[in-house]
């Protein structure tokens, strides 16, 4: 059984829909993916063991010069080969209009999606062959398990999701694994970062307890703040710049990880390591880490800034078992 999936953004929402692939998986053992995605994103498809072929999409950087030459030409090229298979099943898992639009509707095979009370752009249903009632009130990791089993037969099991991806990056595993930590300190509103003189006096928790801690970032400015976060420190290392694989190689070896909110965050949780992630004027509600280890502090009034390095490095010790050293 050959599926397509449609889920093309964002980092979090991309993790998110993993452990549907693993049920059904597990339910229809011929089973086989292919996968449409953001082109920032196509490298976490092919990290499951179900998924076959990773379409990379780019209706991002296309909608900036729609009718250009070079962006026809590469939609055209898209569409060959999104068309060249006629799938047993097309999941549309985004629920949005323009996937539904661009992406879904060209595709070939019965097109699966959420009804119009379950999508979150009703719209995108009415390009739906099969369109399935999906309850709200769940997390996000479930509410895509639940589509998947609702459009390929199976029933949903009651365990927990399992991402699948973790052993992906257990095979190459340094020598330094679980020697260290790692703080996800970049995100994309300013409201969601945490202050850095608290990041300062954690690191200080940290070096006090000769803890050994790694600091990646994206871009630059996220590099220099790496650069001013681990300043006078001997105890922690400012990572290069690195692709997200080789990133999800440092988080999978990470003894723990704080992070704010962010996607890394959420591939962290799809990597089974421990994490606290700190958030403020966000509510983590139904989108929130998903999996074991998987631990939030929330500051006060809503104020990263309430959030203090003590509280953070007591949650670390007892997820780490810091104190037991």
């Amino acid at each position: 059984m050959r599926v397509l999936i449609v889920k093309t953004s964002s980092m979090g929402d991309v993790l998110h829909t993993l452990p549907a692939l693993t049920d059904a998986m597990q339910a229809i053992p011929s089973i086989r993916f292919d996968w449409v995605v953001e082109e920032g994103f196509a490298q976490i498809p092919g990290w499951h063991p179900a998924v076959d072929n990773v379409f990379p999409v780019a209706i991002r950087r296309w909608r900036k010069s729609w009718f250009s030459a070079p962006v026809k030409a590469e939609r055209a090229a898209f569409y060959k080969i999104l068309r060249a298979e006629n799938y047993d099943a097309v999941i549309d898992a985004q629920g949005l209009i323009k996937s539904a639009a661009l992406v879904t509707r060209k595709a070939r095979g019965i097109k699966h999606g959420m009804d119009w009370n379950s999508a979150r752009e009703p719209l995108s249903s009415l390009f739906y062959n099969r369109r399935h009632a999906i309850a709200k009130q769940q997390h996000a990791v479930e509410r895509t398990r639940e589509l998947f089993a609702k459009s390929l037969g199976y029933q949903k099991p009651a365990a927990q999701g399992d991402y699948a991806i973790a052993q992906h990056f257990l095979t190459t595993a340094s020598s330094d694994t679980g020697n260290y930590f790692i703080f996800l300190h970049a995100t994309t509103r300013d409201e969601k970062h945490w202050p850095e003189s608290h990041w300062r006096n954690l690191i200080q928790l940290m070096h006090d307890a000769g803890l050994h801690i790694k600091l990646p970032w994206g871009a630059e400015h996220e590099h220099k703040r790496a650069i001013r976060l681990a300043s006078g420190f001997d105890n922690v290392e400012v990572l290069p710049r690195l692709s997200l694989e080789q990133v999800a190689k440092q988080l999978a070896g990470a003894r723990a990880v704080v992070s704010v909110d962010t996607g890394l965050s959420h591939l962290t949780a799809a990597l089974n390591r421990p994490n606290i992630t700190l958030y403020g004027p966000t509510d983590p509600g139904l989108i929130g880490g998903y999996g074991e280890n998987q631990h939030e502090l929330r500051g006060a009034e809503k104020s990263m800034a309430n959030i203090t390095a003590a509280d953070t490095f007591t949650a670390l010790q007892k997820i780490s078992h810091i104190a037991a050293e």
